[in-house]
């Protein structure tokens, strides 16, 4: 227990009030968190799913299928380091469950435009209020996890972006079917909405949840980092910091693998392979499948090294580049012209990025200084990582405009997945909480 007084938890409570026996309620908020994640990813994917018959509506050219699709982007990057900060002050539940209610909004009001410019405004509002989000998720795990089950559980709820991302391939083209592409955002908008409203009633620090048992609280505290610091940390000694720095293009070379399946995926695999929407609606959750199935072997792998014995750098580099390396097969893919062998190495990228995915999101809280620089620290990484979702789908669209191929796309995504391999390798030094100079100020964790 860290309170000075022994019979009290951290905000005073008995813990004779605490349940007796055992709870396993940290896997029930690890479950319920990673369902806001899939939401989040239904409603982004959205577009992509959709962006065939939005481009014949509105009679797109390639290039603008391109904007339109990092139009989320834009916003989300922009809006992340923010966000961190106001999950540090606010809290995940107050900053994940409006932010949830916000961009619910936007993907209904994408249902309802006229214009290519509305779509394009809407869509930065929507990754402007999705920007709390793994900030937010990573706070989460910081506060509901010991140091050995934060790989598994960050890749637990980083894998709700691949079952929401898989499950909007199938849902939105059987929407689409049936109501058209405006009926698909209408749906898909109310299940995030009704989704914050669940988590701002659910969501509970672990000092406040009352079915959580006294021994499960324990166990949470195990390992936990007892710095709990409020003096403010300069963003810029974050922002220069080689662990952070190594840390920020090792997740752009991740996504940018991972933003091919969120954006042109659908485009590539109905054009190149020349598949109607249903049947890609069905044939197109392979490489989302194999992307959950390597998320939970990425971050149970870490967390059993960990276990183990093995240093914490040692358990989460290993899964880092292994992963990296093995999704820069994707450029594999330009080679052959079966579907099947195609489908196959897109699998085994995407499976082995989002393993790297699952351990990743584990890094901002093992190297925050503070407890009160995890969501900031998390909100760097994702936002310079998320630049990859502004170049990615501008620049695709560029070249197929000029081309007609995805050759050179699919070849640029394999050579950036082992300059990220590198980065962890190399440049990331030790993970340990990193070493940084603070002001004497207590009033906000983050100086300007």
């Amino acid at each position: 227990m860290s309170s000075s007084n022994p019979s009290t938890n951290r905000q005073g409570a008995p813990e004779a009030l605490r349940r007796s026996g055992k709870s396993h309620v940290r896997w029930v908020v690890l479950v319920v968190l990673s369902l806001g994640i899939a939401f989040n990813y239904i409603d982004r994917t959205a577009l992509s799913v959709a962006m065939p018959a939005i481009a014949e509506h509105f009679n797109l050219s390639d290039e603008t299928q391109g904007v339109l699709l990092s139009s989320f982007y834009w916003s989300y990057v922009l809006f992340m380091i923010p966000a961190g900060w106001l999950v540090d002050k606010y809290g995940a539940k107050v900053v994940f469950g409006l932010g949830s209610l916000v961009w619910g909004g936007a993907t209904i009001a994408l249902g309802l435009v006229n214009s290519v410019g509305a779509l394009f405004g809407l869509r930065w509002a929507m990754g402007a209020s999705e920007a709390p989000s793994y900030p937010a998720a990573s706070s989460a795990v910081r506060d509901w996890f010991p140091k050995g089950e934060r790989s598994f559980a960050s890749g637990t709820y980083n894998n709700g972006s691949k079952v929401g991302a898989t499950l909007a391939v199938p849902l939105v083209a059987i929407i689409i079917a049936h109501f058209g592409w405006r009926g698909a955002f209408v749906i898909c908008g109310a299940l995030a909405a009704g989704f914050g409203v669940f988590w701002l009633w659910y969501y509970r620090h672990p000092e406040e949840h009352v079915k959580l048992s006294q021994s499960e609280y324990e166990h949470i505290q195990e390992e936990q980092e007892e710095n709990t610091t409020t003096e403010k940390v300069k963003l810029t000694s974050l922002l220069g910091n080689r662990t952070v720095q190594a840390m920020c293009v090792g997740f752009f070379a991740v996504n940018f693998v991972s933003y091919f399946f969120f954006t042109w995926f659908p485009t590539y695999l109905i054009n190149t392979f020349h598949m109607t929407i249903l049947k890609f609606g069905f044939v197109g959750m392979l490489p989302g499948i194999a992307a959950i199935v390597g998320g939970f072997i990425g971050g149970a792998w870490s967390d059993r090294l960990y276990r183990s014995g093995k240093s914490v750098t040692f358990a989460r580099k290993v899964p880092l580049v292994v992963g990296l390396l093995g999704s820069s097969v994707i450029a594999l893919a330009v080679f052959t012209t079966n579907v099947w062998v195609a489908l196959t190495l897109l699998c085994l990228a995407n499976a082995c990025a989002t393993g790297a995915g699952s351990v990743l999101w584990a890094l901002p809280t093992d190297v925050a200084p503070t407890r009160s620089t995890v969501g900031t620290i998390g909100g760097i990484q994702n936002g310079f990582a998320n630049i990859a979702g502004i170049i990615s789908p501008i620049v695709i669209g560029i070249i197929i405009g000029r081309t007609n191929s995805f050759v050179a796309p699919l070849l640029v995504a394999g050579a950036v997945a082992i300059i990220g391999a590198l980065a962890y390798a190399v440049w990331l030094p030790k993970v340990e909480p990193i070493k940084i100079k603070t002001s004497l100020s207590a009033s906000s964790p983050i100086a300007e």
